[in-house]
């Protein structure tokens, strides 16, 4: 067999190999119905879009759910932003059900927390930018820092994940409803400091309702 011969087919298999990988590693971005395109919907909201509904008495039929989710007895939803309109504040008050957030760009998640961090019974995240938290740091009160949790995201656009646990069947109208009660909200640059953890008043929703 001739040297050539084996020179190439072993060049059309390393091509071949790196078509393949290139076609996988593109799929999240090509594709128009991933998690953060379809996340977009609740970008016109100051709560998460449902994702995942406990069945309860009232309604027996769970929404339809488009991330997977690993535990059928945890009520889920999202909030997107896009960090070009400014921070994303995400407000959540803790109570006796397990709460958890996460916050996800298109190449995974890269930050989650427990209501066992909580504050005086409150969540208060906010997402920003490098930039964003610079501007941030530099017109803060020194006498009364902020008592947000800042964190900065990889990429401007992406989601929050929101979820509660119901341990038993009587709890699941009340995760449901915990899920709906997290405010996510834009930031304004008109907006005081917040100096306690859970004050979202007079912010206003990531985007006018359409």
């Amino acid at each position: 067999m001739r040297p050539g011969f084996l020179v190439a087919t072993a060049a059309g298999l390393v091509i071949a190999g790196i078509v393949h990988i290139a076609a996988v590693l593109a799929i999240p971005r090509l594709s128009e119905s991933d998690a953060l395109t379809r996340s977009g919907a609740s970008e016109s909201l100051d709560h998460p879009l449902r994702i995942y509904t406990l069945a309860t008495g009232d309604n027996p039929a769970p929404a339809e759910a488009w991330l997977p989710i690993p535990d059928p007895a945890v009520a889920v939803g999202v909030c997107a932003y896009d960090l070009a309109e400014g921070p994303m504040r995400v407000s959540a008050r803790t109570g006796p059900l397990m709460l958890s957030l996460a916050v996800h760009s298109r190449r995974g998640s890269y930050y989650a927390v427990t209501d066992q961090a909580a504050v005086r019974g409150a969540l208060d995240l906010v997402v920003l930018t490098r930039a964003q938290n610079d501007e941030a740091l530099a017109n803060e009160d020194e006498n009364e820092p902020s008592r947000d949790v800042r964190i900065i995201a990889p990429e401007p656009r992406g989601f929050v994940v929101v979820r509660v646990v119901a341990a038993l069947p009587s709890q699941r109208a009340a995760a449901n409803e915990a899920v709906q009660a997290v405010s996510c909200t834009l930031d304004s640059p008109a907006d005081p400091p917040a100096n306690g953890a859970g004050s979202g008043a007079g912010r206003s929703p990531a985007k006018p309702n359409g």
